[in-house]
């Protein structure tokens, strides 16, 4: 049987994980503990696509959403709210979800990996893989799910502006405070940006954004000093750093946006922040890893059992982690742009501009809608399918609510306007020629029709 091995014990490598799995594949994972306990706030976005990666031991560590509030461009929000999540937690509660699951988990540092090939090489060649603990492991086909830790140096790279976050932990020595009190904050500074975070338990988790070019850090052994005189010098902050002392050393981490364009080859595949990882402003970063990795499954087993099809797999996959990669990269771009009391200093003009001026989400007209062949997810495989491209959807919308989008739109085109498209949709049969098995699919076709000007004179 086909041995996949997993490197990276993440939302991105156990998502692929219990994928591979589910299309009946022998899975081992290896991975080790954090060496800092992060907390991050996730959206209810991120939280539905845990679930939907199968996540349940994972996700009964999570918290109610709290209070998170914003200040930026000299304006305070308070109106949305995030999840607090230790990643330790969800971490453990999915190495759970796995082991349940049937994943054989090792919980080892990797050393060295050897026997990657190319897409276009064809050669039977197993990827060996080197502990820590001098154990050898040999597999059919590699994940490579390790995050920002996963080697790049032999990979093209395309980079956003050099970024660093500094993590510094406080923590507050009046005991216990109450569960309201659990909260989050996100602030703009002339130089950068901070965000803070609060547990009922008197943790504080503060974290400063910088730009690596621009930002006059001292030394490391004044590193600490350093972090806890500018967190105490922001007035909306003392919140968190009210009785509140610093713990341990600050640890630094280069948070610059990274698209990794080698991102496949014949035995091997880099999903999650691996693969690439988005600017932290976005929000996004879970969300994203989990994107890659839910469609990597399809990909591996075309891969694998279809390799015929294997320019066609690759192409899929490194068109869309391209895709989310500079619409995330959007996002954050207009996050910044929000902000327009610094535009001039060097953190902010770097990243105001960047990636470049396309905006996230385009107009779109139904003369603008074309009817192509592009590569899909089909029964677990990568197969090509008639989709409606649009400016918005440049790679494709194969179904909507739960149909295929593609013979409705060349009817809607044939019928021409709308009057012609009710009347030949009353009928019922022919509803069902193009897919549509009930009103309430037919009522969410109308409605995207509707948004996208069909029948407009």
């Amino acid at each position: 049987m086909t041995q996949i091995l997993i490197l990276g014990g993440g939302p991105a490598g156990g998502a692929v994980a219990l994928g591979m799995k589910a299309l009946g594949y022998e899975v081992t994972l290896v991975t080790e503990a954090r060496p800092f306990d992060a907390v991050e706030g996730i959206s209810d976005r991120v939280i539905q696509g845990l679930r939907h990666a199968g996540f349940r031991k994972g996700l009964s560590c999570l918290p109610q959403p709290s209070a998170r509030s914003a200040h930026w461009n000299g304006e305070a929000n308070s109106a949305n709210t995030e999840s607090l999540i230790e990643r330790k937690k969800l971490d453990a509660g999915i190495l759970q979800d796995l082991e349940a699951a049937g994943v054989h988990v090792i919980r080892q540092r990797v050393r060295q990996v050897q026997g990657l090939v190319a897409l276009n090489d064809k050669s039977s060649v197993s990827v060996q893989v080197m502990l820590d603990n001098g154990e050898s492991l040999s597999a059919d086909f590699m994940v490579e799910a390790r995050g920002r830790a996963a080697p790049q140096a032999d990979f093209a790279r395309s980079r956003g502006p050099q970024t660093l976050s500094l993590l510094q932990y406080w923590h507050s020595d009046n005991g216990a405070e109450s569960v309201s009190q659990r909260r989050s904050m996100a602030i703009s500074l002339p130089d950068g940006w901070a965000w803070m975070a609060m547990l009922e338990d008197g943790r504080r988790y503060l974290q400063l954004t910088v730009d690596v070019s621009a930002a006059e850090l001292p030394v490391k052994q004044q590193l600490a000093k350093y972090c806890q005189q500018r967190f105490l010098a922001i007035p909306e902050a003392k919140a968190f750093t009210g009785n509140a002392k610093p713990v341990g050393v600050p640890h630094g981490r280069i948070s610059t946006p990274v698209l990794v364009e080698e991102n496949i080859g014949s035995n091997w595949i880099r999903v999650g922040d691996a693969a690439m990882a988005v600017d932290p402003l976005s929000g996004n970063g879970i969300f994203q890893a989990l994107s890659s990795a839910l469609q990597a499954p399809a990909v591996i087993n075309t891969l694998i059992r279809q390799p015929a099809d294997a320019e066609l797999a690759a192409r899929f996959y490194r068109d869309r982690v391209e895709g989310l990669f500079y619409r995330f990269a959007r996002i954050g771009r207009d996050f910044y742009q929000l902000e327009e009391r610094w535009q001039g200093a060097p953190f902010w003009q770097n990243r105001c501009q960047w990636p470049d001026a396309e905006p996230v989400h385009k107009t779109v007209r139904f003369d603008q809608l074309s009817v192509e062949m592009m590569p899909v997810v089909a029964d677990g495989l990568i197969a090509e399918q008639e989709v409606v491209i649009t400016p918005d959807q440049p790679l494709g919308i194969w179904h909507l609510a739960g149909i295929p989008l593609a013979p409705v739109v060349n009817q809607a085109k044939q019928l021409a306007n709308r009057q012609a498209f009710d009347a030949w949709f009353a009928d019922q049969q022919n509803c069902h020629s193009v897919g549509i098995q009930n009103p309430a699919q037919l009522n969410a076709i109308r409605g995207w029709l509707t948004s996208v000007g069909f029948g407009e004179s």
